[in-house]
């Protein structure tokens, strides 16, 4: 599974940069983290639990940063081991580029999955890993940003009501 995207954030490079490197900002933006610690250097440790289709489960992992050049551009690489549900690991290339009103970050990400996981099929795994992939980058903005309604061309994230999404166009809860 490979997918790319491409987020502008208002936020400087710099602060784009330092955020990825977080391991506080990296729990609050990896959908269903419930601990990460660690640092850049050494790498991070992270337990995730998240549900695909049917299978539920808490994958404990090791999260590396390499190739890094600062407030430009990072890989971020990850694998975890959910028990019986299987594994889980990819990595993501992000870059960094500073544009009127903040960043244009950009990132490539590959997944793979093996075990109960894979038996899922690929549609099913490849739905969830952009759904993931989406959810992290749009929480690292909401994250650096502060929340804030979307522009009018844009649909609401997977998972969320309409009602939801409209109640913050408009203002109203």
């Amino acid at each position: 599974m490979k997918m790319s995207d491409t987020r502008q954030i208002a936020a400087p490079p710099a602060e784009v940069y330092a955020a990825l490197l977080n391991p506080d900002v990296l729990k609050s933006c990896v959908p269903g983290a419930t601990e990460v610690t660690g640092s850049p250097q050494d790498g991070f440790e992270a337990s995730v639990t998240q549900k695909v289709g049917p299978v539920k489960a808490t994958f404990k992992g090791q999260v590396t940063l390499s190739d890094m050049i600062e407030n430009e551009s990072l890989t971020i690489t990850g694998e975890g081991k959910g028990g019986a549900a299987g594994f889980a690991k990819g990595g993501a290339e992000v870059r960094m580029a500073a544009v009127d009103g903040g960043t244009e970050l950009s990132y490539d990400v590959e997944a793979k999955v093996g075990g109960k996981l894979a038996q899922l099929g690929s549609r099913i795994i490849d739905g969830f890993a952009k759904k993931m992939a989406d959810q992290f980058f749009s929480n690292l903005q909401e994250t650096l940003e502060g929340p804030s309604a979307p522009i009018e061309d844009e649909t609401p994230p997977d998972g969320e009501s309409k009602k939801g999404w409209l109640g913050r166009l408009t203002g109203k809860d």
